[in-house]
């Protein structure tokens, strides 16, 4: 429970803000339910489709020392509470409706039918982004040629044999890429094909400045370990796992403050299941719980891509990411049993 009790008492913190707020503005205590019932709702949206994130997370973290650990951990949780769930969104309107931040936030507290609006417009420049660099970061798992572990090995041999094409996840992103530009909607082409490509720009930048950090060239710079590569790039990874659960959200609520308490309890949670994995040794135990993970990935791309197409509800896309991980588990467990009967 150690690892929840942060979180837990993040979940009693934001109910009861949620109550008094609801409370003081209204004096009416059914709307106060209601607050507190959506509250709950949106953090188990958050935790349901940001599980394989916790996963991905604790695969990176693992790797990481005891002091970038804690940053990540704390300056982590700030980040992703206060810049991805408040922040984000009052730039996206901002952006949109070309005003400051400030008249985002104004219209945000006095005018929320016309705030959320504007925050489902973005949803294609959005998911375009999240959904190109989530989807390079699988591919990069996948098309690996020091990959020699498979779950699924009509998949994943012949691509650790590919890996061996220099850029190859790059060629198959842009394939991609191509494929989807070529159905869509002449009036959408160009903001998905700008997204696109940012979040491609983002993965190489971050993918290479953590490299680079990795490598050792900065070390004489202390802030500049690689530890602060693998926090930078968890960062944008996070990002881009929340950014589908942060403009759903609006279809639950249109309230940016009970938004991000939600959100914000769901991202604490997250966290705790990311440390749990991490002191448990749990990827260790499950050998394929991992590749469930990336593939859970790649299916959250693919369906962050295809939104303009087909709308896919925030319960399928949790639903289907669970699937895959309750599959990996199970034939992690399977796997075990029969070494231990040939043993």
């Amino acid at each position: 429970m150690k690892h929840f009790f942060i979180p837990i008492l993040s979940l009693v913190a934001g109910l009861l803000i949620a109550g008094a707020t609801t409370w003081n503005n209204t004096l009416n205590i059914s709307l106060v339910f209601q607050v507190l019932l959506v509250v709950l709702l949106l953090s188990v949206l958050e935790i349901s489709l940001s599980f394989d994130n916790a996963v991905v997370n604790a695969t990176v973290l693992k790797k990481m020392s005891k002091v970038w650990q804690k940053r990540f951990l704390t300056w982590g949780i700030a980040i992703a509470v206060f810049g991805m769930r408040f922040l984000f969104p009052l730039v996206i309107v901002a952006v949109i409706s070309n005003t400051s931040l400030y008249d985002s936030l104004i219209m945000a507290i006095s005018k929320p039918e016309d705030y959320a609006k504007m925050m489902q417009a973005a949803h294609l420049a959005v998911s375009a982004f999240g959904g190109s660099f989530l989807l390079m970061v699988a591919l990069d798992y996948f098309f690996s040629h020091e990959k020699d572990v498979h779950w699924i090995h009509i998949i994943e041999k012949p691509a650790s044999k590919i890996a061996v094409f220099q850029s190859i996840e790059l060629i198959m992103a842009i394939m991609v890429m191509m494929l989807i530009y070529s159905y869509m909607p002449e009036v959408d082409k160009l903001t998905f094909l700008v997204s696109y490509l940012w979040g491609i720009l983002t993965y190489l930048v971050v993918h290479g400045i953590s490299g680079v950090l990795e490598d050792g060239h900065l070390t004489k710079m202390k802030f500049f370990s690689s530890g602060f590569g693998m926090f930078l790039y968890l960062e944008v990874l996070d990002a881009s796992f929340s950014f589908d659960g942060v403009v759903g959200a609006f279809a639950i609520s249109n309230q940016l403050i009970i938004i991000m308490i939600g959100l914000g309890v769901g991202a604490f949670f997250v966290r705790g299941i990311t440390l749990y994995l991490v002191e448990h040794d749990t990827l260790n135990q499950y050998k394929f719980l991992e590749h469930g993970a990336f593939y859970a990935l790649g299916v959250l791309a693919l369906f962050m891509l295809l939104d303009s197409f087909f709308h896919f509800p925030e319960w399928l896309t949790a639903l289907s990411g669970a699937i895959i991980l309750g599959l990996s588990v199970l034939w992690s467990m399977y796997e075990a049993k029969k070494i231990d009967i040939k043993s």
